[in-house]
Order: structure tokens, then C-alpha cells, then sequence
């Protein structure tokens, strides 16, 4: 094979110091949600400098997406940008893909390059941009050995569970036809370049359920005259927890959370309205979808029971898929890269990650590469940090997985 991971490994080092500059650059202009303006401006500069053509992916956002995310507490999202770029020609091709979007979590670390926008990059996005970009660069100088193309992916809007999903519905995976996949995300709790994947089922698929209770509000004293959304809301909160435990299968690995209850202003009024989140995850596609149709029905039934009307807004976000051939063929590429000792199976993780988008697809793997030691604060924390060593490794397995899988492809 000419393609050669020591090689590779070697050039990823050798630009190290560069690939810890763009995580910093990164780290310190955190964006949230799907558009990206300052991230992707850098992006394409340093694409630019690296002669490597690209191109905004996404376009404006259908009004009620808009609205259906500010009732979810996202800040006003108009449009869906994130960047494409190819490096090769012909077929087969691979996609890379990083997310690039920052959480509403405002750091608490003493860092030179700390963020200061009241957002931060405390999912470690601002690396995986880093080390596509690094990965961009290696593939780039070796253009004329690959034998098909990299498509590069950086992707807005992960954090909202659909970032993925604009991206597909805006032809990603097209022009040219994209016939795998592959993502990285970073772990600081695990030992810095431990890779970590499953086959099959990645991640928990999850349902975001949006509720808000239109009642009568009134005084107090007078109950009889108002509709009260918040004994509603009580109600419903008692009825899909219990749902869980009488009618999904106990083999199956579901997590129901009501992470945001609220209404009313004063101990003496009964208000008019009532908000309920509900957040299901699981990674069984028959619980997910049994569980599915029964919310909403709880919903309705307990509404109407006490003539209440209300608004209900649903968010869905599929399965991570690694695809068992895929795996077969990827995993070797990253034990050149990473070290037999390094590279092991997983459990699926219970999180959530929208890369399922892309993997429902098209054949695709999702891994994790570790990025600190176990103690360490984890991924959402505002104490999260990471071991930046990891960085050029990050980038070695992109490089190295994308050529090798090209030059062996196989119909």
C-alpha cells in the first residue's frame, strides 16, 4: 500500500503547534446553534491558506424550525451554514466530518485562551475543528496519491440535535456522492489517545418533547372559576415517568427526563400557562417508537381531561449506526495510527449525537479518541479541558483512515 500511516503520523506532527493554534483560535469565538458566522470565517481562511476549495453548506431555515427552537430555548436561529470542502477527484468518497458549534456554557477554567462571549466550546467542538483542519492539510500535500476524494465536513448546529440533518437535506452527501462516513469526538475522561468505538448502536436516539399548557388563570381562592396548567403539567410529569416503567421493556435502555417544569409568578395566582420539556433517550428502536406515539397521547388525554388546550412541539434525533463492514475495514487504519494496545470496543454511549443523520445514510463510524484522564471534568462541564497532545493523533486518524479506506475500496 503507498499510502503510509507512519508517514502520515509524522506530518500530523510536524504540524502540531499549527493544529493547537486553530483550537485555540477556536476555543476563544465560541457560536451557538446553526449559524456560524466567526467560526466559519476562520475555517475558510485557513482553507484558503491551504488551497483547498470549499463551500458554504445549509441555507435559511423554514419559520417554524425558527420558532420551534426558541420555544426550546435556543436564541433566534434564522439560517443553517456550515462549510464543505474537497480534497481528490473521482470515486469512491469518504466524508470527514466535525462539529463545530459551541454550548450555552459559560467557562470557568483560567486559560490564556479562554472564551469571553458567555458561550464555550465545553463539548470540545473547537477540536474537532482543529484536527479536521489538520487532517485537510496532510490530505492536501499527498492530493495526488488518494485514490478518490475526502469530502470535508464542518458541521453547524450538533448541539441541537438536527445540525446533521440540514446538512443532508441540503445535499452534503451529494456532488459528489459521498459512499462512507466518519467522525471523531473527543473524550476527556478517558486516557489521552485511547480510541474507543461500538459497532452497530452507537448512541441513544432522542425525542425532545416541548410542551406548553394553555390554561385560565385566576385568584387562588377561586380555583373553581380557572383552569390551573400547572396541576395540569404535575400531572402529566407523573404520567411518562410512570409510562417508562409499565410499558417499556425492561431490557431496553430508556431514559425519560422532564429537565424544565415551570409556570406562575406568585404563591396567590393561578397562571395561564405552564411549560413542560420532556427528554427521551434509548437505544431500542421498538421502545423509541412504542414511547413516541404514547406521549403525545398522554398528553392530549390529560389535557383535555381538564379542559386545557396546549402546544406541543417534537424533536427527533436518530441513532448513531456504526456500520459492522465499515468498522471492519476502518479499524485496522486507526490501530496503525493509534497503537493495537489503543484501540478498543465500547458499550454504546447513553448520550446522543446527530451524526445518526449522516450514518442513516450512508455506511459510516463514529469513534471516541481520549483527551485527558478519568477524574478529569467532563464534556458540558464549564471546568472541561482537554489534553491538547491529542490534537495531532486526532488528525493522524482522519488522514490515515480516509486515504487507506480509498486506496482499498472495494465494491
Amino acid at each position: 500500500m503507498s499510502v503510509s500511516a507512519e508517514e502520515i503520523r509524522k506530518n500530523a506532527y510536524e504540524i502540531k503547534d499549527q493544529i493547537i493554534a486553530d483550537r485555540r483560535a477556536l476555543h476563544q469565538i465560541p457560536e451557538i446553534g446553526t449559524d456560524l458566522p466567526e467560526t466559519c470565517a476562520y475555517i475558510g481562511r485557513r482553507l484558503d491558506e491551504m488551497g483547498i476549495p470549499w463551500k458554504k453548506c445549509g441555507g435559511p431555515l423554514p419559520e417554524q424550525m425558527t420558532r420551534d427552537y426558541m420555544e426550546a430555548g435556543f436564541p433566534r436561529m434564522e439560517r443553517a451554514t456550515g462549510i464543505t470542502a474537497v480534497i481528490g477527484h473521482g470515486s469512491p468518497c469518504i466524508l470527514l466530518r466535525a462539529d463545530i458549534d459551541a454550548l450555552p456554557v459559560r467557562e470557568d477554567n483560567d486559560l490564556e485562551y479562554r472564551s469571553v462571549n458567555g458561550a464555550g466550546h465545553m463539548c470540545g467542538h473547537d477540536s474537532h475543528g482543529a484536527m479536521l483542519l489538520g487532517a485537510a492539510r496532510i490530505l492536501k500535500d499527498m492530493e495526488a496519491e488518494l485514490k478518490g476524494t475526502v469530502k470535508l465536513l464542518f458541521q453547524p448546529g450538533e448541539e441541537t440535535g438536527a445540525g446533521a440533518r440540514l446538512m443532508v437535506e441540503n445535499g452534503v452527501l451529494e456532488n459528489p456522492h459521498v459512499d462512507a462516513a466518519f467522525g471523531l469526538h473527543v473524550q476527556p475522561t478517558d486516557p489521552t489517545g485511547r480510541i474507543g468505538y461500538a459497532v452497530g448502536v452507537n448512541s441513544s436516539s432522542l425525542d425532545t418533547f416541548i410542551l406548553k399548557i394553555h390554561g385560565r388563570g385566576g385568584h387562588s381562592s377561586q380555583p373553581h372559576l380557572c383552569t390551573d396548567p400547572l396541576m395540569i403539567m404535575n400531572q402529566i410529569y407523573q404520567a411518562v415517568n410512570l409510562l417508562v416503567t409499565r410499558e417499556a421493556d425492561p431490557a431496553a435502555t430508556v431514559a425519560l427526563t422532564c429537565g424544565v417544569a415551570k409556570g406562575g409568578t406568585a404563591v396567590n395566582i393561578i397562571p395561564d400557562e405552564a411549560q413542560l420539556h420532556i427528554g427521551l433517550r434509548t437505544q431500542d428502536v421498538a421502545a423509541a417508537e412504542h414511547l413516541k406515539q404514547r406521549i403525545p397521547e398522554l398528553i392530549d388525554h390529560y389535557v383535555k381531561a381538564w379542559n386545557g388546550t396546549y402546544d406541543l412541539t417534537v424533536f427527533h434525533t436518530p441513532c448513531t449506526y456504526s456500520d459492522e463492514k465499515f468498522c471492519a475495514q476502518a479499524v485496522p487504519y486507526i490501530r496503525e495510527i493509534a497503537g493495537e494496545e489503543n484501540v478498543l470496543q465500547i458499550p454504546p454511549m447513553s448520550g446522543t449525537e446527530d451524526f445518526g443523520y449522516i450514518t442513516a445514510e450512508v455506511p459510516g463510524m463514529f469513534a471516541f479518541i481520549g483527551a485527558g484522564e478519568p477524574g478529569n471534568a467532563p464534556l458540558h462541564s464549564p471546568q472541561m479541558v482537554l489534553d491538547e497532545e491529542v490534537l495531532p493523533a486526532g488528525s493522524a486518524v482522519h488522514a490515515y483512515t480516509a486515504a487507506a479506506w480509498l486506496e482499498n475500496y472495494r465494491i
